[in-house]
């Protein structure tokens, strides 16, 4: 059964206004855990829609070199899965924005899949995505999920199969992550030719939500994204903007600030779509 969610009722409300979504990511704890909710905050008066909550992890195999040092640096700051739970709570206190905690298989596993999902439901948490779990191995962790009213959110890339699609879309609720390119995170200049092929593919098997990360760090590829995708995912180019600022005390405004820059690139795309008179 497809859980009733706050990133499920996200995705009809954008459907329903004709609008598109802006994902943000950030490394949680990073500069300091005891920073990140206020970030957070700022991401939203920015006009982020969903946020990506991520746990730092020794053994990045996806992530560019931006997010593993915020990784090592939120490590050093001494965040913990656990604590990341606490950052949600304290986030939820004050915000019903959706959030997905953004992880590796290998710190789930050592917490426990149960107790994992028993404690990120209570910590007002709205969904999971294992970077590095194997979709076709997947039916013990998405029922575990499944259980406490969890989403689970796959990634389908350029390289996936016809077969991989289609298991991701079987056990795939909220919306579908889909990786512009092949290799890790990082902002780039332009983005990827595979873009439309892949959302072609996986829009053949699924009719879930679709949302674009990987490479994405400018308002104009907000613009070009937004006639494909139902939302778009930036995090690199985020991280990036803590780490420069992180002793600043402007920092939440700066963020503040450059999300609502992307965020107009939906508007742009609106300009670009409208016939000229």
């Amino acid at each position: 059964m497809t859980p009733d969610t706050r990133i499920a009722r996200l995705f009809d409300n954008l459907k329903r206004n004709g609008r598109k979504g802006l994902i943000a990511y950030l490394t949680a704890g990073d500069p300091t855990p005891e920073r990140t909710p206020a970030l957070v905050e700022a991401l939203e008066r920015g006009g982020a829609d969903l946020i990506e909550l991520g746990v730092p992890f020794s053994d990045p195999i996806a992530d560019g070199p931006v997010i593993q040092r915020a990784g090592q640096r939120a490590l050093a700051a001494g965040t913990t899965l656990h604590k990341v739970l606490a950052m949600a709570a304290e986030i939820r206190r004050r915000s019903e924005i959706p959030l997905l905690l953004f992880t590796y298989l290998n710190p789930v596993l050592r917490y426990g899949l149960d107790a994992l999902a028993l404690d990120a439901a209570a910590s007002g948490m709205d969904g999971c995505l294992l970077i590095d779990a194997s979709v076709e191995e997947a039916g013990r962790y998405v029922d575990a999920m499944r259980r406490h009213g969890l989403d689970t959110v796959f990634l389908a890339a350029p390289t996936s199969t016809r077969r991989r699609l289609e298991l991701v879309a079987k056990y795939s609720t909220g919306f579908v992550y889909l990786v512009s390119r092949t290799g890790v995170t990082g902002a780039r200049a332009s983005l990827s030719e595979a873009i439309g092929p892949l959302v072609a593919a996986m829009r053949a098997v699924t009719d879930l939500p679709l949302a674009v990360g990987f490479g994405v760090s400018r308002p104009e590829h907000v613009a070009e994204l937004g006639p494909q995708v139902e939302a778009v995912v930036v995090g690199s180019a985020i991280v990036d903007l803590i780490a420069r600022n992180a002793d600043n005390p402007s920092l939440e405004i700066q963020l503040e600030s450059f999300v609502r820059e992307l965020k107009h690139g939906f508007a742009l795309c609106a300009v670009t779509e409208t016939p000229s008179s």
